[in-house]
């Protein structure tokens, strides 16, 4: 009969992305003793915690807006901006207001809403939003005997490091749309794309405080390491070192202050109003019981 390790139920599931943009908040958890760390696509995280998969996990904010979902945000840890983002954008051949159509990389929930929102708001434009995978467009290209440049939708919708590392040609997109900075241009707000979150139904539990301290403790620590943090992931995700800098160290926000709080607020209004997501109010987890540390 297996021995049975009375601490393995006590360990916290976290279920998180391995990007560029998560590192300052997952790096050194898996130190943690307390702490088991789950690698995870963005899009598959919120189920995960819906189905006891994992405790805790970094997933997409819409995840927390959808009443299906019944989760509960951690201010312990964002992926946000307060103005351009760089890796959310979208690609048109076509002018802006003369968008029908998106092709969408559906990694991430968020995004695509607020494409969807923000088209509506500052083009009065309702799109139709398709899934779309690079895999399939090299098919096209190879089934068809066309380029593989040709083979790029008029308008696309791409998020994550492949923005950078696996760029559409710009001669096919010369309209393009930075989703962060047209937000901040809509509300003077920042965005949040993500943030660590839980099942509704264990807040206030030792658990999610013990868990929720930690967080912001790992995030703190890193923010004094990031240069070094950066520098040795750039290198990983085949990013320039530059640019890498730029992005976290600058263009990134990943901090939980009142601003982002009151960004993810208004977004849950914006997409109930627009019929996007019928979005329920956001619901925190409290600090009251757990020190949490602001930059």
């Amino acid at each position: 009969m297996p021995n049975h390790d009375p601490k393995s139920a006590k360990t916290t599931r976290i279920a998180a992305v391995q990007f560029l943009n998560t590192v300052t908040l997952i790096e050194g958890l898996d130190t943690w003793n307390g702490c088991s760390l789950v690698k995870a696509v963005p899009a598959k995280i919120a189920s995960m915690l819906t189905q006891n998969e994992a405790d805790i996990g970094l997933a997409s904010i819409v995840d927390a807006l959808n009443p299906k979902n019944n989760l509960a945000l951690i201010p312990s840890g964002m992926i946000g901006c307060d103005g351009p983002t760089l890796t959310v954008r979208l690609f048109s051949s076509v002018p802006i207001d003369q968008i029908t159509r998106v092709h969408a990389d559906t990694d991430s929930h968020t995004s695509v809403m607020l494409a969807d929102l923000l088209l509506r708001e500052l083009h009065g434009i309702t799109a139709e939003f398709v899934e779309f995978d690079a895999r399939e467009r090299m098919s096209i290209a190879q089934s068809q005997s066309i380029s593989p440049d040709e083979a790029w939708p008029q308008t696309l919708l791409i998020i994550g490091d492949k923005v950078v590392v696996d760029s559409p040609p710009a001669i096919r997109y010369p309209h393009q749309i930075d989703l962060g900075e047209a937000w901040h241009t809509l509300t003077n707000l920042p965005f949040v794309y993500a943030c660590w979150m839980c099942r509704a139904a264990d807040m206030g539990t030792t658990m999610i405080d013990e868990a929720a301290a930690m967080l912001q403790r790992v995030r703190l620590r890193n923010d004094q390491r990031l240069d070094w943090l950066v520098t040795r992931e750039a290198k990983a995700h085949n990013w320039p070192g530059d640019l890498a800098r730029t992005y976290i160290g600058q263009l990134l926000s990943f901090n939980v202050d009142d601003r982002a709080r009151r960004a993810v607020e208004l977004f849950a209004t914006k997409l109930k109003e627009h019929n996007i997501l019928d979005a329920k109010h956001p619901q925190w987890v409290s600090t009251n019981s757990v020190e949490l540390t602001s930059q």
